[in-house]
């Protein structure tokens, strides 16, 4: 379909499907938020009438019918061929991303917020701590996004983030701003954990490490070659920068704690690399597989 042929003029529904049928037709690549192409449409049809996205997405059956004005079709139309034409995530178009119900500034100096992990801090995590984590550490926290996330789950607990980014960081920053959490979490520049005090102990570590490895990279699609490749590559294996992080685990976590591991796509890469190490999966939108439970005592931290 010609690009320049814009969205079906009338009704939220007739547009949304119009707009639905142009990003998949064009083989864009999702997962940066949004799942698929009905979702993005969707998210975008509502930017342009600008309505309140949670809220609108809630009650998508009930705007069928709403007409969406000249105004809105052509804000639509603008940013639909910017898309289209440049193949950015649409949260890196927008500046914004949702996870959780939470809004986060988004841009490239961090990958689209996205975690799997991110669903198991409500509750998922409840059964392996013995008690709310006094101490908590995000590492490679990227935008974040997951040290926000914890940080209001977990109002009382000592709250610290990490990156290598520094240009990360600064996002991290700005997001921490948006969540008025400047004074609750601290953010460090490192790698892994020596970005933190030597003497730093920590209940609960949560990790969404670049874990993806040198054959899917290869084959990523353009969207995601928008966003830091440090953030992603893992290796040939996907494994590089998980090593490490388990090596440097066992001193930092404290009898009791907890570290919460998101692999994606990598269980059979993880299982490879460590073999005799007891871990649990997690339930999440994408099955058991992509987050692992490791308790400090299968690290070797002494009750």
């Amino acid at each position: 379909m010609p690009e320049g042929r814009g969205p079906a003029a009338g009704r939220f529904a007739e547009v949304w499907r119009s707009t639905e049928r142009r990003l998949r037709e064009a083989g864009l690549g999702f997962g940066q938020g949004t799942e698929d192409a009905a979702q993005e449409a969707a998210w975008m049809l509502i930017h342009s009438l600008r309505l309140p996205l949670l809220e609108s997405f809630a009650r998508l059956p009930a705007l069928q019918r709403r007409a969406v004005p000249a105004a809105a079709q052509a804000r639509l139309e603008q940013l639909l061929r910017r898309r289209l034409r440049s193949r950015q995530p649409l949260a890196y178009l927008l500046g914004e991303a949702w996870l959780q119900g939470r809004r986060f500034l988004a841009d490239r100096r961090a990958i689209v917020p996205r975690s799997l992990l991110a669903e198991l801090l409500d509750d998922g995590l409840q059964r392996w701590l013995a008690q709310p984590p006094r101490s908590l550490a995000d590492v490679c926290t990227g935008g974040g996004s997951l040290a926000v996330l914890a940080a209001l789950r977990w109002p009382q607990a000592q709250v610290q983030a990490c990156d290598l980014s520094l240009p990360a960081l600064q996002l991290a920053r700005d997001n921490l701003r948006l969540h008025g959490l400047e004074q609750r979490v601290r953010l460090c520049a490192g790698d892994l954990f020596e970005a933190f005090d030597a003497d730093a102990r920590f209940d609960l570590v949560l990790c969404n490490p670049p874990y993806v490895n040198a054959r899917s990279m290869a084959a990523l699609p353009p969207e995601f070659r928008h966003e830091p490749r440090m953030a992603l590559a893992g290796g040939a294996d996907g494994m590089d920068l998980v090593r490490r992080l388990l090596r440097q685990a066992p001193a930092r976590l404290r009898p009791g704690g907890l570290l919460v591991l998101e692999i994606g796509h990598e269980r059979e890469h993880f299982a490879r690399a460590f073999p005799q190490l007891q871990v649990h999966g997690l339930h999440t939108r994408s099955g058991v597989d992509g987050v692992l439970a490791i308790e400090a005592r299968a690290l070797g931290v002494a009750a």
